[in-house]
């Protein structure tokens, strides 16, 4: 190994090591904060009330690491077991509306089961107790989720629509997602099933750090990065309340 390389090597293992196995860019600057587009009007809740089980729902993003020092650090999974909300199913269900809240500092990071049930070599489970605290830590941290000042990530309908071209139960849903006190819109392929009282919500998507006014993290000049498109997979259990909305 020539002694550029081994230096280059170094550096990228000394960072990762001082860092925390996947480090955060400090808070930005006040101008550098990306600004929320217009907030659309939230749909009415009608119909049918279907609390969310959080026992049986999930929610997992999968962020993927970048630039040529890559090999440094590694792929993560978060994940929330935690979900709460409500789903409303009148007869029509293009007239859905929900309110789904995510607790930030219940998400989970690098679970060695949710690892282990990865197809590919994406997702080894073999990563440190250490580095999944100190992704965590900086997950949480004021550069990006900012839990201490914001403790909850809430995704609420605007509207639904059939998706074109595509078989009943798939629906594109329109969602004003609330980050960092900041309101997103987001679109998202959704399929829905029911069978008696239970509702089941299902969906897999590309999305990016931007989309949600977040900027991903990068080093040395973009050596050591975290790409800005993440995958976000979901199966959401619900099952009707005892109450319903006009």
């Amino acid at each position: 190994m020539s002694g550029g390389c081994k230096i280059r090597v170094a550096l990228a293992l000394f960072l990762a090591l001082a860092l925390g196995g996947c480090p955060m860019r400090p808070p930005p600057a006040p101008s550098a904060v990306l600004r929320a587009p217009a907030r659309e009007s939230i749909a009415p809740h009608r119909g049918r009330a279907y609390d969310l089980v959080a026992g049986e729902s999930l929610l997992v993003v999968r962020v993927y690491r970048a630039g040529t020092l890559a090999s440094a650090g590694h792929n993560h999974l978060i994940a929330s077991h935690t979900l709460t909300g409500t789903i409303y199913l009148p007869d029509d269900p293009l007239g859905s509306s929900f309110e789904l809240r995510i607790a930030v500092d219940a998400l989970t990071v690098d679970e060695p089961g949710l690892r282990a049930q990865e197809p590919g070599g994406d997702f080894p489970p073999d990563v440190s107790d250490a580095a999944r605290a100190a992704t965590r830590r900086n997950m949480l941290g004021p550069a990006v989720l900012d839990a201490a000042d914001y403790p909850e990530v809430v995704l609420r309908a605007v509207r639904l629509e059939s998706a074109a071209g595509a078989p009943g139960g798939l629906l594109t849903a329109h969602i004003d997602a609330e980050v960092r006190g900041q309101h997103r819109p987001l679109a998202v392929a959704v399929r829905y099933a029911l069978g008696g009282d239970t509702l089941t919500v299902s969906g897999d998507t590309p999305l990016t750090h931007a989309e949600l006014g977040l900027t991903p993290f990068t080093a040395l000049l973009g050596a050591l990065a975290v790409q800005d498109e993440m995958r976000i997979s979901f199966r959401l259990v619900a099952r009707a309340a005892a109450y319903s909305s006009p």
